[in-house]
């Protein structure tokens, strides 16, 4: 029942890349064995909205989580905020059409789950993605802050882990599934490639995952997951076998040498340090020129690839490296 691969911090988590793509798989493999079952078939619309407790956790957030977004609602009777924001969120689970589903967890009957999230007040709100949980917001938030996070939910979930939500029946009965059993998942086209990819990672085989992700945008180039997945394979390759107290050590007395200054960016974005990361290329860039300031400059363009083009610190560090060229 403790959640997993909690992140609190909001920060790119790089260790656990072979988790999110084990994640992405698992996920794959819930929805396939679900339709082999009978399942997955159309939910009404008042099944999008559930109330959770410890003992369901597992079964009604974690496993649910393979097959749609399950955003969180921790509340109470006696919290004001609460009563204004869970009906938002009630109402915007069914008009977002099975893109998530809505689980309400009333803290104080569910005491240990309030403290496996870390929340410190409430209303918070949390999102699960197979299996992976993240802070969303905390507080009364406004309905146009609401909309935007969800948006940037659902597209995350569909585009790293290929859940693109349950399907809604408004004719289906509530706690049922409506019509015939869903036929099983297809299998992608790059499905095989992607599947080599996340084996290569199981096996500490760095080099292989990162060919099998050029395999796949060597047939399309635009694909997110094989683009994601090979910037963050080629990252973790980069900083295999590096001893961290030389590079941070060369770094600090090199402060204009910029292959110095990008091999310890490489470590800050691997340990979690965006922000660091960021602003040591864009410093290499501002004190560098020509080759060296080129190769800081694409190099902090894979970076963003990284940490994903919405994420507001690629926003930010995009507005100052173009402060910094010109």
């Amino acid at each position: 029942m403790q959640p997993r691969n909690m992140s609190m911090s909001g920060v790119v988590d790089l260790a656990a890349v072979k988790a999110a793509q084990e994640a992405k798989a698992k996920a794959e493999q819930a929805r396939a064995e679900a339709a082999r079952q009978g399942g997955g078939g159309a939910v009404s619309p008042a099944d999008l909205v559930i109330d959770v407790d410890e003992a369901g956790f597992e079964r009604d957030v974690l496993q649910r989580s393979t097959e749609v977004p399950v955003v969180i609602d921790f509340w109470a009777e006696w919290c004001e905020p609460c009563k204004q924001l869970s009906p938002v969120l009630e109402r915007l689970a069914v008009e977002y059409d099975g893109r998530f589903l809505l689980a309400k967890i009333d803290v104080d009957a569910n005491q240990m789950l309030m403290q496996q999230f870390g929340i410190q007040g409430i209303p918070a709100v949390f999102a699960v993605v197979a299996g992976q949980a993240l802070p969303l917001f905390q507080g009364a938030a406004g309905e146009v802050q609401i909309r935007q996070t969800l948006d940037q939910l659902v597209q995350v979930a569909e585009q790293r882990f290929g859940l693109t939500g349950l399907t809604v029946d408004p004719e289906a009965e509530p706690g049922g599934a409506a019509g015939p059993a869903a036929a099983e998942v297809p299998a992608g086209p790059y499905d095989a490639l992607l599947e080599a990819a996340v084996q290569a990672l199981d096996s500490g085989d760095l080099g292989g995952a990162v060919q099998a992700y050029r395999n796949v945008l060597a047939e399309d180039p635009g694909h997110p997951e094989a683009k994601l997945g090979l910037a963050q394979a080629e990252l973790l390759q980069r900083v295999q076998g590096l001893d961290p107290q030389k590079v941070r050590a060369e770094a600090a007395e090199k402060p204009g040498d910029a292959q110095a200054q990008i091999t310890a960016a490489d470590l800050d974005l691997v340990g979690g340090h965006v922000e660091d990361a960021f602003g040591r290329l864009i410093e290499t860039v501002r004190r560098t020129a020509g080759d060296e300031r080129e190769s800081a400059r694409v190099r902090l363009l894979e970076l963003f690839e990284v940490v994903g083009a919405d994420d507001p610190r690629v926003v930010a560090a995009r507005r100052a490296l173009a402060r910094a060229l010109f």
